[in-house]
């Protein structure tokens, strides 16, 4: 359980393979790139489903082969009554971390609404949160471990979508892509929600390009895949959505 540098260095001098701590997602795709140029390792992402986010690296020598060596994860749950106060990722992240967790100790949260929340783990430190988390928010929690079967995020889908508009505006783009209203998606973008290629972006008028990544938590991500200029001179904007 090292970061990406010592692994990499661990890796090669012990010949065997080497699991990071979780990676937020502009590390893991740093970190594939990196591994991409590199003629001595290789290695594979993993954070419990194929749309996580957050992710464990699994790296070794490239003799060595890493079918089978997905970094091993725990999958826990936060169990509360959250009908009256309910609860944000943020509010779970914080929760975790305020019991001594590190950000590379956990993956991805999955929201279960008034029920409370799923958290991907490094299996050493269910044990810490099942002890020692005992609220979020006003809520009384208790903490379980839950078998992969009940992990709550559907097989990922990809629906291609097209859009003409004024402007390349990151507010026009992505409330078409992700079907809400524009005064929607400007708030949402001012709160820190949105983020583009993994960086969040806070200003509405940011414009996009082809291959920029459009993410926000819980709704899924858009991907621009080609822009075209119309004989009116508006945007036709061909995307694809996950989710």
């Amino acid at each position: 359980m090292v970061d990406l540098e010592t692994a990499l260095d661990t890796a090669i001098k012990t010949w065997s393979v080497v699991h990071t701590l979780f990676l937020p997602p502009d590390r893991v795709v740093e970190a594939l790139g990196v591994l991409e140029q590199r003629a001595d390792v290789h290695g594979l992402a993993w954070g419990g489903y194929p749309q996580a986010e957050r992710c464990r690296l699994a790296i070794a020598p490239v003799e060595l082969p890493l079918e089978g060596q997905q970094p091993p994860l725990a999958l826990g749950r936060i169990t509360g009554n959250f009908l009256f106060d309910p609860a944000t990722y943020s509010d779970f992240e914080g929760a975790i971390a305020s019991v001594g967790l590190d950000e590379g100790d956990y993956g991805d949260v999955i929201l279960l609404g008034e029920r409370g929340a799923q958290v991907i783990l490094i299996p050493e430190k269910v044990s810490t949160l099942q002890k020692e988390l005992k609220q979020v928010r006003t809520v009384p929690v208790t903490v379980d471990l839950c078998d992969w079967s009940e992990l709550a995020v559907a097989p990922p889908q990809r629906k291609s979508l097209s859009t003409v508009e004024a402007s390349l505006r990151l507010d026009a783009v992505a409330s078409a892509g992700f079907g809400v209203s524009r005064s929607k998606m400007s708030e949402w973008i001012s709160q820190g929600l949105v983020r583009v290629n993994w960086q969040v972006v806070q200003q509405p008028r940011y414009l996009l390009k082809v291959n920029d990544l459009i993410a926000i938590r819980g709704k899924g991500q858009l991907r621009i895949q080609e822009i075209q200029l119309t004989k009116k001179e508006r945007y036709r904007i061909q995307m694809e959505r996950t989710r």
